[in-house]
């Protein structure tokens, strides 16, 4: 069974995502005294007592205003209450009971899921209380006076919450889970992306720079594998971005990809690879994540029989580092290939964390020897490749033993690479081939001698 799912509902600068932080013990949600730095729906895991459930951080929400993206952040925080096991209203107990308050409180009337009102900002037991009392007028139950900054009152409040969701079943196997994370520059499409794959408005999708802020999180059931979607805000060149809201949603990108099993690189089919994009696949690579490329707006694109086969090639000229990586061209307006991405990132990720036998390592090796030979200095020096062993997975990494690693030059050393993958596969993952000489192990082999014989 999916775990409940606790909503987070209230006007801009409440304290909401503040809350989140402190119930799922992260902080994964972006707090600045900005308003409006929530926009998107955005999931967290959060546990009390013996219970597991998912926390939504929603968008302030204004009724009396529809600029800019408050229409879309209250179809997001609709949308978030549709699915809700219960509804956790916040106020804010500083300021008082407010008209955007008492709008809310009328709203949140009318859905079906049970509310509960907490008020935010009662540092003070003592005057806790007092500050609570006056939102017992919005006909919403007992106002649970609580600090998220602080904690306090927060275990109260969350007994409570624990009466309202179900009886604890089976939750879903999160064993096989993947993690796929969106990564690209701004407005290459990544939301319209996620969009379309969960086929629903999951993310909102606005020509206007810098919508998406925070990392948002989606699981999607696909042929009895559970997808975690992590779409990320549009990363920049850092020297374009300023500290403040921006500069901490590139950073949840960044993590997004550290987190990820596998990475989708969006690509404007129109604006063709850029150097950003070739900074973003470089960064993937060096963190040693799975990879697909996603050509996006192809549906936009003037094409012939040609257009296909030739972008591809440039693209892959300019992202020559990620020539493991598959290329696939879609369109999120109209869903081409669209579905095609989970079974290209089911792929990478059983390669990424593939494993292969010490033997049919060294077969390999072998026939590389054979069929080239490593380069002689012109002191005559010759570099000889004795064996290899895979170390790790995800990445695939290999360590192979030779007399010198300075006599392998970076161009044998990519041969060699590219012959592994070539019989071993490896499609839609980096390798990292670590070369080690007879010093090196020579040393090491001495260091655990004295280790073992020291005293």
């Amino acid at each position: 069974m999916v775990r409940p799912v606790i909503a987070i509902i209230g006007r801009p600068n409440v304290g909401k995502s503040t809350l989140v932080n402190r119930l799922c013990c992260s902080r994964k949600a972006i707090v600045h005294n900005q308003p409006g730095l929530t926009r998107d729906r955005t999931y967290q895991d959060g546990y009390w007592g013996n219970r597991e459930f998912k926390v939504v951080d929603t968008g302030g929400l204004v009724f009396d205003d529809d600029s800019e993206f408050l229409p879309e952040i209250r179809k997001q925080a609709i949308l978030a209450l549709e699915e809700a096991t219960v509804a956790l209203f916040i106020v804010d107990g500083k300021q008082g009971l407010t008209a955007a308050d008492e709008s809310i409180a009328t709203f949140l009337r009318q859905q079906r899921c049970p509310k509960l009102l907490a008020v935010n900002k009662c540092e003070s037991p003592e005057q806790g209380l007092a500050m609570a009392a006056e939102f017992w007028s919005l006909g919403l139950g007992e106002p649970y006076p609580i600090s998220a900054i602080h904690g306090a009152g927060t275990a109260e409040m969350l007994d409570q919450v624990l009466t309202f969701l179900p009886v604890k079943g089976q939750e879903c196997n999160q064993e096989d889970s993947v993690q796929i994370a969106i990564i690209g520059r701004p407005n290459v499409g990544k939301s319209s992306l996620l969009n379309a794959i969960c086929g629903e408005q999951r993310a909102i999708v606005s020509s206007i720079r810098g919508t998406t802020r925070d990392a948002i999180d989606t699981n999607v059931l696909h042929e009895n594998r559970l997808w975690r979607l992590i779409d990320t805000a549009g990363i920049r060149r850092r020297s374009s971005v300023k500290y403040g809201p921006e500069f901490f949603s590139i950073n949840r990108s960044f993590k997004a990809i550290e987190r990820s099993d596998v990475c989708v690189l969006v690509i404007d089919a129109l604006d063709g690879v850029t150097e950003q994009d070739q900074r973003l696949a470089g960064f993937i690579k060096e963190d040693g994540r799975a990879c697909i490329v996603v050509v996006n707006k192809w549906d936009a694109v003037e094409k012939d029989s040609h257009t296909m086969s030739v972008t591809e090639k440039n693209l892959r000229a300019k992202l020559y580092f990620l020539d493991w990586a598959p290329v696939l061209f879609t369109s999120a307006l109209t869903g081409q290939r669209v579905a095609s991405i989970f079974a290209l990132a089911a792929l990478a990720v059983e390669q990424h964390r593939r494993r292969v036998n010490t033997s049919v390592v060294n077969e390999v090796l072998e026939e590389a020897l054979s069929w080239r030979s490593p380069p002689t200095t012109s002191g005559g020096r010759q570099g000889k490749l004795y064996y290899g062993t895979q170390v790790a997975s995800s990445p695939p990494s290999f360590t192979l033993f030779v007399n010198d690693p300075k006599l392998f030059s970076d161009t044998y050393r990519r041969y060699v690479e590219r012959h592994i993958r070539e019989e071993l596969g490896f499609d839609g993952t980096p390798l990292k081939l670590f070369w080690r000489g007879k010093r090196q192990r020579d040393a090491e082999r001495d260091l655990a001698w004295r280790h073992n014989h020291k005293g």
